[in-house]
């Protein structure tokens, strides 16, 4: 049965809203900290992330602390009522840290070491850097573990990249030995690096990949990915120790990326791991609304499926938005302002699908260096008659109106998975072309449920599904072990599993399963798999169903051949003329379906639309709405509520199939509702 989960901290009441600030950029200024604080209570903001790059004004040389500042902003922020966030610094260093111990700079994948600069330009290995930031760290525990603000510690920003530098080298080679029990013959199978006479005779022999040396073994490749999120996560353990020791109770997130501006998840760091190691999820959510490739609704699929992901990570658990934009942002290719109803739209959707806050980079826009045209709340005039506060300000009193949906979730029957080692090894992998699309695939699949109100969980892999009427795992490369056996028993015991074209290839070296594919999934599929045709873009090929209904396929078509399942669709043309395209393995109480090419929408609607009525699936209310609009649910299990949003830029028109509160107006609605483009209502059913 579904619940509600606790906040993040006991003082906590309801969503957060509010975001980065970074008074120690002001400092010379107490006038402009007096009107941000003036500007706050106006702006509805109850919550700020605090000293997430503020090392330099903190400890401006060795040894010296300057703690007053950020003590009067800690104080200033109780003193309203209001929560810190209160970050570690370790996002970029003093350059007298820098200067003094270079090592702690980050050498590149050609293996030349950095300038001072940037962010993350540290080695995550180097004792120094481990040693100084777990040293700061303490010290901001010890100071602040009583303060009437803190509610969370923000650890870091942003982590990501990765370090070359000749103690990352040993370091790996260390982790290798771990992984392969010491046995280099271990490694050398499962690298298989007898191909083109790479095989390894000691250990010191291995590097990371280089541009200028070995990039071309995908075992390797994939192991120093998995060691770099590894050693990512040592790095923040290292950071949240002291923390742990001395606040227990003040929970620790880092905030994660989707990768930008089509918001995907992020590939250079496996968040399945690190998600492990955080008390919280938490986001950074940048969608370049408005763009001129994709519709506003198509795009909206997109970034609801990344924030399913993100609260799957936690199995349901609320996840935070860390950082957002109010307008725009100041590093996509074109950089959009955020229409009228926008801001507030893209804010509900987040609430939507798990969000217990928004919260924005940055609370006013810097004078100078590269982010001074990024979106912010308070704009260079510095006063708050500007359009964009006016959003932030309807925001943020639309937030205080919802405390009861905060701790709520999602309940799903549906899940897709989505493997970030699926996602490395499909990249590396040279056989495919250029239209290997796996995560565009996952949303794809996603779309059909999301179009109809149906909750859906992205889940990984290694996650339980017994929970699920439906597990969808498209081009699911890569199978580790025991995989094919979890969903053995969840097809006997019931469940429908579906899985498409490139699937069950390597296992978890990114070795290619002998005896023909979908490999261990086979038996539970009922087929095997020849080869795959890659398709130009102009390219296409059919399908025709049992029942005579035609569908084009676009970039692969797999030619499989049926063991013990039933062929639904054949393929119509081309050397593969009447071999199977869509099978189903009925096993035990349950199904398997493969999906044997890429296809069009239309086929995944009408293939899901037929799975939904077969497993009496249905969205948790009878709200009827058009294409274009968004109806999602949060439950505490004996409450639900439900969002209603018009991603169109056009008037539309919902029937409510009984009377609920109109949670923003308080008024009680029910029959045809018009939504103006981009609309939204959040309802709560009235018994």
């Amino acid at each position: 049965m579904t619940r509600r989960w606790k906040t993040i901290h006991p003082r906590v009441k309801g969503l957060l809203h509010g975001g980065d600030y970074n008074p120690d950029q002001w400092l010379d200024s107490p006038d402009v900290i007096d009107e941000d604080f003036r500007l706050m209570e106006l702006a509805h903001a109850n919550t700020f992330s605090v000293n997430i790059f503020g090392w330099s004004a903190i400890e401006p040389e060795e040894g010296v602390y300057r703690f007053e500042w950020l003590d009067r902003i800690m104080d200033r922020i109780a003193e309203r009522g209001g929560h810190a966030i209160l970050a570690t610094p370790s996002g970029a260093r003093p350059a007298w840290l820098s200067e003094k111990y270079p090592e702690v700079l980050r050498v590149g994948a050609n293996r030349v070491r950095n300038l001072h600069g940037q962010r993350h330009n540290h080695c995550y290995t180097s004792p120094v850097y481990r040693q100084k930031t777990a040293r700061l760290n303490r010290m901001l525990a010890e100071r602040y573990k009583d303060h009437p603000a803190l509610i969370l510690w923000h650890v870091s920003n942003e982590y990501g990249g990765e370090c070359h530098c000749d103690l990352c080298q040993e370091a790996f080679r260390n982790w290798l030995k771990q992984q392969y029990d010491h046995d280099l013959a271990k490694l050398n199978h499962a690298w298989w690096t007898v191909f083109w006479s790479h095989t390894f005779s000691e250990w010191s022999q291995i590097e990371s990949p280089a541009p200028h040396g070995e990039d071309q073994v995908h075992g390797l490749n994939l192991d120093w990915k998995r060691f770099v999120t590894s050693q990512t996560i040592g790095f923040y353990n290292n950071e949240v120790k002291p923390l742990k020791e001395i606040t227990p109770d003040i929970e620790v997130t880092t905030n994660f990326m989707g990768s930008y501006p089509l918001m995907k998840p992020d590939t250079g760091l496996n968040y399945e791991e690190f998600a492990k190691a955080v008390d919280v999820v938490s986001w950074d959510s940048y969608p370049a609304w408005h763009n001129d490739w994709q519709s506003t609704a198509s795009l909206a699929k997109d970034v609801a499926f990344v924030n399913d992901l993100y609260r799957s990570l936690k199995d349901g658990r609320p996840f935070l938005i860390m950082e957002s934009t109010p307008s725009q942002v100041n590093w996509h290719e074109i950089n959009k302002a955020k229409r009228a109803g926008m801001h507030k739209l893209s804010t509900v959707q987040s609430v939507a699908h798990g969000s217990d806050s928004i919260l924005y980079f940055q609370w006013r826009k810097s004078r100078g260096s590269s982010e001074k045209f990024h979106g912010a709340v308070i704009d260079h005039v510095g006063h708050e008659h500007t359009r964009v506060f006016a959003d932030v300000a309807e925001v943020g009193d639309l937030l205080g109106k919802l405390p009861e949906i905060s701790g709520t979730t999602v309940k799903a029957e549906v899940a897709i998975m989505f493997d970030w080692e699926t996602e490395w090894a499909l990249a590396d992998a040279q056989g495919f072309g250029k239209n290997k699309k796996y995560i565009d695939t996952c949303q794809e699949h996603y779309r059909v449920f999301w179009e109809a109100g149906i909750p859906v969980d992205v889940i990984t892999p290694d996650k339980p599904v017994n929970t699920y009427k439906l597990v969808i795992a498209p081009m699911l490369y890569m199978i580790r072990e025991g995989f094919a056996e979890k969903m053995e028993r969840y097809a006997e015991q019931g469940g429908t599993f579906v899985t498409t074209y490139m699937s069950g290839i390597v296992d978890r070296h990114d070795l290619v399963f002998s005896g023909g594919f979908p490999g261990p999934l086979k038996p539970l599929l009922g087929i095997w798999a020849e080869e795959v045709d890659s398709l130009y873009p102009k390219e296409v090929r059919h399908l025709v169903t049992s029942e005579g209904v035609r569908y084009q396929s676009h970039d692969y078509c797999e030619l499989i051949h049926a063991v013990d399942a039933e062929v639904l669709a054949r393929f119509d043309s081309d050397f593969y003329e009447g071999q199977p395209a869509v099978t189903v393995n009925r096993r035990g109480a349950g199904q398997a379906y493969y999906i044997a090419s890429r296809n069009e929408a239309r086929f995944h609607d009408d293939f899901y639309a037929r799975l939904m009525k077969e497993l009496n699936m249905a969205p948790p209310h009878a709200i009827q709405f058009p294409k274009g609009v968004s109806v999602q649910a949060r439950t505490d299990g004996e409450t639900d509520y439900i969002f209603v949003m018009n991603f169109t830029e056009e008037r539309q028109t919902v029937k409510l199939d009984q009377d609920y509160r109109n949670l923003d107006s308080g008024h009680s609605i029910r029959g045809n509702v018009e939504l103006q483009p981009y609309g939204v209502l959040i309802l709560k059913p009235i018994s």
